[in-house]
């Protein structure tokens, strides 16, 4: 297993671009923690701390395809970098701010939420300029979700350090600091700063003009659901097994089967044709949503609630191979930050659509929502079968990577991009 791991992280930049990645991506992955953390601090409510919790969201959601295709129009160090300088001095300046006037602070949240740069998309067009091979790049993939689960797990963990040792006015300001250090890592990069995305056709759309980015979505925002009303469907199940300590090992659990699914299915060069491999995951994935409708006792139930992770990453993986083969040329970058806004969309709505059917049902009727929600997802992608198969079209030719000493000419994946 790990022989295709070190493969990908020995090619040339690839282990410098997936770390600044990763670390420029912390202020994101934090960012709904350190609000909170902060406006309890200050004395404010749960309520305002959710509220502005939820504009960061929004705007986040709105900012990621937005940027992402600026990235596409005038590249990578034009656009990421001068958005994680904004997005960082927008949440230094709520952190001195505070919640007073409380216009001020949504404002400021809204603009760290809104000028995120789309380092996660970025780093999926770069990918094919640096790894040779479809194979390799799929492995990357792979990597790349599972490197996700990483730091939603390691990311709370140094929020809370932060707070703990200084304060969490502290913790916003050192987060934006170290979101501008990664995507300041990955701008100055060779890949980088070579990468042109392809020639584009000018449409108002953009990449959502591609029927299979489409379908997929419509079926990754139902698995977004169905993963955020697990966070609250936990919630009183916790409450009646043994309180906070059991909320943190099922929340562990669901990241770690997510963990243990992505180095399982990138290890393995898989053939065939990934639409329908996506059918099977995702049939898998709503499958094993159902059993945790059974809430057996906090021992069994952390167990199935790896079992409910465990197709995440890999149906992850895989919707990135095709949004990969269906995005419009010169919009990639863009195509895969629609994945990311579409699946924290889902996650929102999933987490607020849970909240009420928990107070009138329990933790059993707040389980049934991921079994619902992965069932119609499944439904979405068997309806759109014949256009998620659709062939990609013809292969973009680009300069090959860095690793060529020729510098040939050879056919590269659907985005394009050359390095």
């Amino acid at each position: 297993m790990a022989a295709g791991y070190l493969e990908i992280l020995r090619a040339r930049h690839a282990t410098r671009l997936l770390v600044g990645t990763l670390v420029g991506r912390l202020p994101n992955a934090t960012a709904a923690l350190a609000i909170v953390l902060f406006v309890r601090a200050e004395g404010g409510s749960y309520t305002l701390a959710g509220g502005l919790a939820a504009t960061y969201g929004v705007a986040n959601a709105v900012g990621q395809p937005v940027l992402g295709r600026l990235v596409d129009l005038y590249g990578q160090p034009r656009v990421q970098l001068p958005a994680a300088v904004l997005s960082a001095l927008a949440m230094a300046g709520f952190a001195f701010a505070g919640t007073a006037p409380l216009w001020l602070a949504h404002v400021c949240v809204a603009a760290a939420g809104l000028f995120t740069p789309p380092l996660e998309g970025g780093l999926r067009a770069l990918w094919p300029g640096v790894l040779r091979g479809e194979g390799q790049v799929h492995t990357a993939y792979a990597m790349d979700a599972v490197a996700q689960e990483v730091m939603f797990t390691v990311g709370p963990l140094l929020v809370t350090l932060c707070v703990s040792l200084w304060s969490a006015r502290v913790a916003l300001l050192v987060l934006g600091v170290i979101g501008v250090l990664g995507a300041l890592s990955v701008v100055v990069s060779p890949p980088s700063r070579a990468w042109r995305s392809a020639p584009r056709e000018a449409h108002w759309l953009g990449a959502l003009r591609s029927p299979g980015l489409l379908a997929l979505l419509g079926a990754f925002l139902f698995v977004g659901m169905a993963l955020g009303s697990i966070t609250v469907a936990s919630v009183p199940y916790a409450d009646d097994h043994g309180g906070d300590a059991v909320y943190g090992w099922l929340m562990a659990a669901l990241g770690m089967g997510a963990l243990v699914g992505g180095l399982f299915y990138g290890a393995r060069r898989w053939a065939g044709d990934p639409a329908r491999r996506l059918r099977w995951l995702v049939a898998l994935l709503a499958v094993c949503y159902l059993p945790l409708m059974l809430m057996p006792g906090a021992v069994e139930m952390t167990l199935l609630t790896v079992l409910a992770g465990v197709f995440l990453a890999p149906a992850i993986a895989c919707a990135f191979v095709l949004v990969d083969r269906h995005a419009p040329a010169g919009t990639v970058t863009e195509a895969f930050s629609w994945l990311v806004t579409t699946f924290t969309v889902g996650a929102s709505v999933g987490t607020g659509l849970t909240g009420p059917v928990v107070e009138g049902g329990g933790a059993l009727w707040g389980f049934a929502v991921p079994g619902v929600a992965g069932g119609v997802s499944l439904l979405v992608v068997l309806a759109t079968g014949r256009v998620l198969a659709a062939p990609a079209g013809r292969a973009v030719v680009a300069a090959s990577s860095e690793n060529d000493p020729n510098r040939a000419v050879e056919p590269r994946l659907r985005s394009g991009d050359r390095a």
